[in-house]
């Protein structure tokens, strides 16, 4: 099977290829493998399965939703479903902005959300211009990829992105959160800066794909306060980041800040696809059409998210994130002291990442090790040999990434954290002594 896939699919493939499993089973946070292997899922869908895998309030769900003989393909017409699930997530949003909120259902994926915020954003203010950042994921289509952080060629202004490990000023912390904003706020105001008046803003308040890097809340606040000084619409993307992720419910209210949009996906479907953006009303100025999708109605995603949202709510499972992402995050900077390949472990609740470095090599400019994208892998690849899935992101790919469902329970936390310290040392070892096959488990 594995084979075939390799002959069949396209060369874009990506977690085929470090992950060559094929899953026939799955429950929680379990894989079980075509060959009988049982792997612990810390990938979960890139954060897309905020109860695991077949979590039962989502299967009866989805089972309630086909034993009614409702239509499963509504386009954007009202049904009771669609009533259900926006009264739901509209009840998890910060008050202010849901109090004068409008939704827009868009096509299944993230990225079309994005791009729906960004033609919204530009109808609104009739301008173009687009603020972003440095490390920056949004997606893959066009649009989206104008803004995150590997465009070539973009409308798009970047601005630096506070980083405390690999801190572009050299300083990191309160410092470095400062003079990034500084910057911004110059650069908007400078009459000879080149940078004309945005159509918005758009930040992850945690970046994902950019090596898990929390965003400081000081900052985050002061980039609220300038944007809303000088009518610039904030978009905050919450496609990873939402449903309990990062230890609140959304990630934005670690810091309090009001967003004029915001943009969700993965987790808010319960498994299957959903993407919407809510916003201020006073935004809602684009015409009938202005951004459609055939499949914008996906009554199953609805039902099953409606499920996973009252879930996660009744059950305080962004506190439990927040308590257990803390105590994860200490065993692993517990681990640092025995590894020096850990450069780094940063995160929110269950939004973690492991930044693995060369000790031995240093940047000149910096004094800071610098990535070790060989020896990520070789951690990756080591987990999956003891049933662990891990995902790889960050610059040059140099950090391991742990985004577990948030019914993780203490005992399976040790269990991964165990998997990971054995595949750490197995990692460093055969990185070290390549001719050694290293253990065979």
């Amino acid at each position: 099977m594995l084979r075939r896939q390799s002959l069949r699919e396209s060369a874009a493939r990506t977690y085929a290829r470090s992950l060559p499993i094929v899953p026939v089973r799955a429950r929680g946070l379990t894989i079980e493998g075509a060959d009988g292997r049982r792997y612990l899922d810390c990938l979960a869908g890139a954060g897309t399965l905020a109860l695991g895998h077949n979590h039962p309030v989502v299967l009866e769900a989805i089972r309630k939703v086909l034993d009614s003989g409702a239509p499963l393909h509504a386009l954007d017409l009202a049904t009771p479903v669609k009533d259900a699930f926006t009264t739901e997530l509209f009840s998890t949003l910060p008050s202010q902005l849901a109090d004068r909120a409008r939704i827009q259902f868009c096509s299944p994926a993230g990225t079309d959300a994005v791009e729906a915020a960004l033609k919204l954003v530009r109808t609104a203010t009739g301008r173009s211009g687009l603020l972003a950042f440095t490390g920056a994921y949004h997606g893959m289509t066009a649009g989206a990829l104008d803004a995150s952080g590997g465009a070539k060629d973009a409308r798009v202004t970047r601005l630096p992105f506070p980083l405390d490990y690999r801190c572009p000023y050299g300083v990191g912390g309160d410092r470095g959160a400062e003079l990034a904003a500084r910057w911004t706020e110059n650069l908007l105001d400078d009459p000879k800066g080149g940078v004309p008046a945005p159509a918005a803003m758009i930040v992850e308040p945690v970046q994902g794909e950019g090596g898990v890097n929390p965003a400081p809340d000081t900052w985050l606040r002061r980039m609220r306060d300038l944007t809303a000084a000088r009518s610039i619409p904030l978009i905050a993307d919450e496609v990873q980041t939402g449903v309990g992720r990062t230890g609140a419910f959304w990630a934005v209210q670690h810091s309090g800040i009001v967003p004029d949009v915001m943009v969700l996906s993965k987790a808010i479907g319960g498994s299957l696809p959903l993407a919407v953006i809510v916003y201020r009303d006073d935004l809602d100025v684009w015409q009938p059409g202005a951004h459609a999708g055939t499949f914008r109605g996906n009554q199953l995603a609805m039902a099953a998210g409606t499920a996973t949202l009252a879930y996660v709510r009744e059950n305080q499972l962004a506190e439990r994130a927040a308590l257990l992402g803390a105590r994860i995050t200490a065993r692993l900077q517990g681990l640092a002291a025995d590894h020096p390949c850990i450069g780094d472990v940063r995160g929110r609740g269950l939004m973690i990442g492991v930044e693995i470095v060369d000790p031995e090599h240093e940047d000149p400019t910096t004094g800071i090790p610098v990535c070790a994208p060989t020896l990520a892998t070789a951690i990756q690849r080591e987990c999956l040999r003891r049933g662990l899935i891990v995902e790889l992101g960050g610059r040059h790919s140099s950090v391991v990434r742990l985004l577990p469902p948030l019914t993780l329970t203490d005992e399976q936390a040790n269990a991964v954290l165990d998997r990971l310290a054995d595949a750490l040392a197995a990692a460093e070892h055969t990185t070290r002594h390549p001719t050694d096959p290293g253990p065979s488990h």
